[in-house]
């Protein structure tokens, strides 16, 4: 399948310069991220998109394909939220007619509904959507989800990381039965401890985390609250506050760092063709989108380190939008948790049956499993 689109936007007031791609409509409707970030890329962008598609289908969504936004920018500068707002408004056609935009990378959901209630938008939806009463009804109960909270954090900032960690803890356990990972997180982001905080309530140890300017390791396992509080209260952690035992490296060494499962949680192409014969790590879990690059695949297959995709391990968060806006899961916490556990393990298996017993690797087989096969128009 081919994209459906992909327009570029010029910003008028700064260099930034941004990309919508849309892979494909399912009734009408799409849905994606908005990713800021210096190095993005009109071909990211694209790479993303068709990850998002992948990842409603195997999400086993009948009312969603993908999407992606790109802004070529960084989002810690003082205009990001401008340069975001202005982002939006070149896409507004594009959103009113289905085109549902989220946080990513560099971005908040938050912000973002924000710039869409200026223009009268709660959600994205196509007419038909904003037509049917149980949608409207289904769009308030998501609402009241987001105010709940899973470690003492909001849902939407732990739930994609929540599945992320179920599907590492299901590949695990086909791996190595009875025994428990030591891991490495890239990223330290919501993705990212929503992930450890998950991991290590299932067993599994925590050895290091990476952020953009340090690799905080410890052999005993790092107190991953007590890391995440850090991290939250500055954006650059203070290395000499850090509790005895735990040791810094350069961020990239988190790559080729001892561990059982790698868990690349941020940025795309983490692991690439210039580090991916460093992976001591016998298994990689894509909690980013894209974090593995094609060449880094190649790699990674013939040293036989397994896989889990990206667009299988992280769809807790657009699968939890979408089951809850069309009636697949009861909107309650215990019953969404209930089931992107359920998802991601059973994805997570599939993957595992298809390398372990076949010698597929997991890109290939999954690829194969999740292809979207629907490509609709939009609704006009």
């Amino acid at each position: 399948m081919k994209p459906y689109l992909c327009i570029e936007w010029n910003d008028t007031e700064s260099e930034a310069v941004g990309w919508l791609a849309i892979h494909n409509f399912v009734n009408g409707y799409t849905g994606g991220g908005i990713r800021m970030q210096p190095a993005v890329t009109r071909e990211e962008v694209l790479r993303l998109a068709e990850c998002m598609a992948y990842k409603y289908k195997a999400g086993e969504s009948r009312f969603c394909g993908g999407c992606k936004g790109g802004i070529a920018y960084d989002s810690r500068r003082p205009d990001a939220g401008e340069v975001l707002r202005r982002y939006i408004i070149a896409m507004m056609p594009y959103i009113r007619t289905g085109v549902s935009l989220g946080g990513d990378y560099g971005t908040r959901y938050g912000d973002i509904l924000k710039i869409f209630s200026e223009f009268g938008l709660d959600m994205p939806m196509t007419k038909s959507m904003r037509a049917d009463p149980k949608i409207m009804e289904n769009m308030e109960a998501y609402n009241r989800l987001l105010d709940e909270t899973v470690y003492g954090r909001p849902l939407n900032d732990v739930i994609a990381g929540y599945g992320v960690a179920c599907s590492a803890d299901e590949a695990f356990a086909a791996l190595a039965p009875g025994r428990k990972a030591d891991v490495v997180i890239q990223g330290m982001g919501r993705v990212a401890f929503g992930c450890a905080s998950r991991l290590a309530e299932l067993g599994h140890r925590i050895v290091g985390m990476a952020d953009s300017q340090v690799f905080v390791h410890s052999a005993q396992g790092l107190d991953v609250e007590a890391l995440y509080r850090m991290k939250r209260e500055c954006r650059v952690l203070d290395r000499d506050g850090l509790p005895e035992g735990w040791e810094t490296y350069p961020t990239e060494a988190c790559v080729a760092a001892e561990c059982d499962v790698l868990i690349p949680a941020a940025l795309a192409n983490t692991v690439n063709g210039d580090n991916a014969a460093s992976v001591k790590a016998g298994l990689v879990v894509e909690a980013a989108n894209i974090a593995v690059s094609p060449e880094a695949d190649e790699i990674l297959k013939k040293r036989g380190v397994r896989l889990i995709c990206d667009f299988t391990a992280n769809l807790s968060e657009a699968w939890l939008y979408d089951a809850v806006f069309f009636g697949a899961v009861t909107p309650e916490l215990s019953s969404v948790l209930a089931g992107a556990e359920a998802l991601c393990r059973r994805n997570a298996a599939k993957q595992m049956r298809c390398a372990l017993e076949d010698g597929i690797y997991a890109r290939e087989s999954a690829r194969e499993l999740f292809e979207p096969d629907v490509q609709d128009l939009p609704e006009i």
